[in-house]
């Protein structure tokens, strides 16, 4: 998926050589700057891996979520009811019934 949009990686920056030129760029400088630009990808395809693993991980969530049975508003609206009720009973004992 991903690698097919990428096309360079860690190890194609590290093994590439330039030819050398008689004004070129210093080579000592443009391997430290690979270097660097190196250690950033390894990041960027650790980041995007973890990414990835934690969208999969979403997505089973929310399949698991939405299989699950909720329950039934009228069921729960009279669940309420019965517990208001009860505590009303016993907060305010017979007297709210005689």
């Amino acid at each position: 998926m991903l690698s097919d949009r990428i096309k360079l990686s860690a190890k194609d920056i590290l093994e590439k050589e330039f030819k050398s030129a008689f004004r070129g760029y210093s080579q000592e400088e443009v391997d430290k700057f690979l270097d660097y630009v190196i250690k950033d990808y390894e990041v960027f395809h650790q980041e995007i891996e973890e990414l990835q693993q934690e969208n999969l991980r979403l997505k089973r969530q929310l399949e698991d979520t939405s299989k699950r049975p909720t329950p039934t508003t009228g069921n729960t609206n009279f669940d309420i009811l019965k517990r208001l009720s009860n505590l009303e009973k016993h907060v305010f004992g017979s007297k709210l019934y005689d």
